[in-house]
This record gives structure tokens, sequence and C-alpha cells, in this order.
């Protein structure tokens, strides 16, 4: 089969062992992204398999019906809400999901509460130009630690947290209560009064239709001045432009943000705020991971390559 992998910024999946698993198979990678879609059906268009890289591509009808070739979709992870599942349909392309593993975004989010509460990143640029301790960061022992969503990625952030001597107040859906309930862990009464109680307050919901902007100015606002917002799990959890205006006026006092509404970022207000610490979407982007969640993909296209949908990784999410 040809298969093409868009969007390989760090120019990495051809190193990873996984991909040997390709061989025999032509394999074109991009290291890029583009929106044009003239430029996206020139690229795909020999590319009977598309390998995506989480949902840095979306694939819409405009692009499929312009791409007759296309016989599978081998999507890394489990999201597929960039993807236009009623179009593959009717179109008979096949779309598998994959696995994945929590471990790293919630390693990510504990490193940008770490870095952002000592300010770290500051301290050692300022070391680098010759200046010497020039702030008093604010240690995490006894402070309170908020969870929105206590799922498998804020699970184990509030697992850190317990290890580093926080309380620990989560808030989400009824699942989410009932989890951290049986974990022995308090649970808000409302979200307003996570977000007014956090001294560090971590997002860890999926975005749906549901959570969409479920973060609004209003719930910034009850923030202390000096709590810390953590988002390493979707920007648009958050209402457009609150988390600029709130860190602008002072409540929370800091945020540390990893995901953005449009990537990748060339420039975003956020890296104009000397109380935001960004990062480029790292959650995920991790040697293991990227292990996992490609060998599974690559699984996926060698199964249907050989006519087998029972051996694919997720086979119920198989759709043709």
């Amino acid at each position: 089969m040809h298969i093409v992998i868009p969007d390989d910024y760090q120019d990495c999946v051809r190193e990873l062992a996984c991909f040997q698993r390709l061989k025999g198979h032509r394999v074109t990678v991009y290291n890029d992204t583009v929106r044009d879609l003239d430029t996206l059906v020139e690229r795909f268009s020999d590319a009977e398999a598309l390998v995506l890289i989480r949902e840095r591509t979306p694939i819409t009808e405009a692009l499929l019906e312009r791409l007759p070739k296309l016989r599978l979709i081998s999507q890394t992870g489990k999201g597929i809400a960039h993807v236009d599942l009623d179009a593959c349909t009717r179109r008979g392309v096949a779309v598998a999901t994959g696995i994945g593993a929590p471990y790293a975004a919630a390693e990510l989010t504990w490193g940008l509460v770490l870095a952002a509460m000592r300010h770290i990143p500051d301290q050692v640029a300022a070391m680098r130009s010759g200046r010497w301790q020039t702030r008093l960061g604010t240690g995490l022992r006894g402070r309170t630690l908020g969870v929105f969503g206590y799922g498998k990625v804020g699970s184990l952030v509030a697992s850190y947290g317990r290890a580093f001597g926080m309380h620990l107040l989560v808030w989400g859906r009824e699942g989410s209560l009932e989890r951290a309930a049986a974990a022995g862990i308090d649970t808000a009464e409302s979200q307003e009064d996570l977000f007014a109680r956090a001294d560090v307050l971590c997002l860890h919901l999926g975005l749906n239709p549901g959570t969409r902007g479920i973060v609004r100015a209003k719930h910034l606002a009850l923030m202390k001045p000096t709590a810390l917002l953590v988002n390493t799990a979707r920007a648009e959890l958050i209402e457009p432009d609150a988390l600029v205006n709130a860190l602008r006026a002072g409540r929370p006092g800091m945020a540390a943000v990893d995901v953005y509404e449009d990537e990748p970022v060339r420039d975003h207000p956020l890296l104009h705020l000397d109380n935001a610490l960004c990062t480029p979407h790292l959650g995920y982007v991790e040697r293991d991971g990227y292990e996992l969640y490609f060998g599974a993909a690559f699984d996926n296209v060698l199964a249907f390559a050989e006519g087998s949908p029972r051996n694919l990784s997720n086979p119920e999410v198989m759709q043709a």
C-alpha cells in the first residue's frame, strides 16, 4: 500500500522501531502541517492509507471526495473528532483507532506545575543573563490541588499531588465524582467551588459538545491571585479569550498551557504574558508513547492490507 503520514513535526516517525513494520510498503512522510485543501489533495492523492498523528489534520468531506484511492484512515490514539466518519462511510473509507496511555500527559502536567510554581524557566533565564535568585517560588505541600476531570490522566495527576503532600479536590461529571469518592478524595460542591478553592487547578476533560467552553470567564475570576491554572487537555475547554483576559486581570495569577486552538502555533497572546508558561503540545510527545501510538496504528494498516479486520487493535470502531 501507499501510506502517507502527515504532520511529523520532529521528523521522528522513521526513527521509531515500530516503523520497520511497514517495510515493503511505500511510505511518504510530511514534516509540516498545511491547511490548504488543494495542497492536501496533492499530498494525499495517491494515498491508499493515511496514518494521522492525533488531531493535527482534519479529514473533511471536501477533502475525502477528492481522494478516490484512499481506503483506510489509521488514527494514532483513540480520538477521531477531527475525522468526518459519516463521509468516510459514504465513500467506503475504513477508519480504525488505536491505543494510548495517560502517563506522558500526566508527567508533563506535573512538570508544568513544578516549573510554574517555582518559576524554573524564568530563573534559568535569569541565571544565564548573570542574575541570581530574582524571585520567590511557591511550594506545593499543604496546598490544594484541584483536578477537573478524574479520569485516567486526572487520577494520575492527583496521585502525584498526594505524593507531594497536597490536599486533593475533584470536580467533574458523575463518574469523576464517584471515582474520586471511592479513592477517598474530597469532591467540590460545584465547579465554582473548585475554582475558588484550588491553589493549583489542572484541567483533564475530554473535548466534546458538552465540555467545549465549560471554563468561562466567571470561573477564572473566582480563582486566587496566587493560583495556577494548568491546561494540558484541550484549549477549547476554555471559552475564547477568557484565559488571556483573566491572566491580565490577575486571577488566576499564573497559567501553564500546552494546548492551543490552532496548532502549530506561530504566535499567540499567551506568549506575550509574563505569567503564562507555554509549551508546544508536548503532552503525548514522548518516545515510549510514540512507539505505542504508532505501533498500534501501523498494526491496523497491516491488518487491513492483509484483509484481517479481526487483528485490528480496535476493531469495534472499524467503519466502511
